[in-house]
């Protein structure tokens, strides 16, 4: 295994192919998604990961769904926050057809379901983040979103980004690939620079540079960072069994959250 996250990813010893498990039968359409999307950004020339072919996609193993992708194999360096915004001002620029069925962004995501499921958190956690994402739910209609309709990644940070050992960027993680408005995919790292000081001044103004937008001189940024935060949490909270650092950080996460106002003195997860 070479990493657990929303999925846990297994390198083959023989073959140069990565395997994607998901953590339920409830995420299959999402794997499907990402195969459907794998090949169409092949298609269109664009520098991606790719599904393995002549392989049946997705299947479905004691109830995960399982996919098969060609390894990249990595250079000596990582993805410039230059190269992030390059890559989302291409991504954002290509034609959708309407063959790839591509869903509307869901801001809340998995939210929901993590919340109903998460094991180990006090039962006032769970209150908590059952009314905050009411709340959050009630705001999302008023935002105005004014960057065009088109292919949106919706979950665009550099850790999707990989390099490889010729120096090419590749886009991966398709799962919650859609077909929206742009800010969703400018809203991680301008959150990461704006509130957790994640991102460096000289790394910011290489993304919104080479993007060609400031997320933050937007109204509707405040809701935005918001949903982001909450999504982080969540996502952090189906690991809390898996480490006392991971629990801790969860701890940390939700304590801010109840405080609109409180410093994000946060640690990625």
């Amino acid at each position: 295994m070479i990493r657990l996250g929303e999925n846990a990813l297994f390198r083959l010893e023989r073959r140069p192919v990565i395997v994607r498990i998901a953590r339920s039968v409830e995420y299959l359409g999402a794997a499907r998604l990402e195969v459907r999307v794998s090949r169409w950004l092949a298609a269109e020339g664009f520098p991606a990961s790719r599904v393995v072919e002549n392989v049946e996609q997705a299947v479905v193993v004691s109830g995960h769904p399982v996919t098969f992708w060609h390894l990249i194999e990595e250079g000596d360096r990582a993805a410039t926050y230059g190269e992030l915004g390059a890559v989302l001002r291409e991504l954002h620029a290509l034609r959708v057809p309407d063959s790839l069925d591509l869903p509307r962004f869901d801001p809340l995501g998995r939210s929901a379901l993590r919340i109903e499921r998460a094991v180990g958190i006090p039962a006032e956690d769970r209150a908590f983040l059952r009314k905050r994402h009411a709340e959050l739910s009630g705001r999302l209609p008023e935002l105005r979103l004014t960057l065009p309709l088109g292919p949106v990644h919706g979950d665009a940070h550099t850790n999707n980004l990989m390099v490889d050992r010729q120096g090419r960027v590749h886009l991966i993680d398709f799962e919650t690939f859609c077909h929206d408005h742009g800010e969703w995919d400018l809203m991680v790292t301008a959150h990461e620079y704006d509130r957790l000081g994640w991102v460096s001044d000289e790394q910011y103004a290489a993304f919104s540079g080479a993007y060609g937008r400031d997320l933050r001189e937007w109204p509707g940024f405040d809701t935005l960072c918001a949903v982001q935060e909450f999504k982080m949490t969540t996502w952090l909270m189906q690991n809390i069994g898996e480490s006392s650092t991971t629990r801790e950080e969860y701890k940390r996460r939700i304590a801010s959250l109840r405080d609109d106002h409180a410093p994000r003195n946060w640690q990625p997860g």
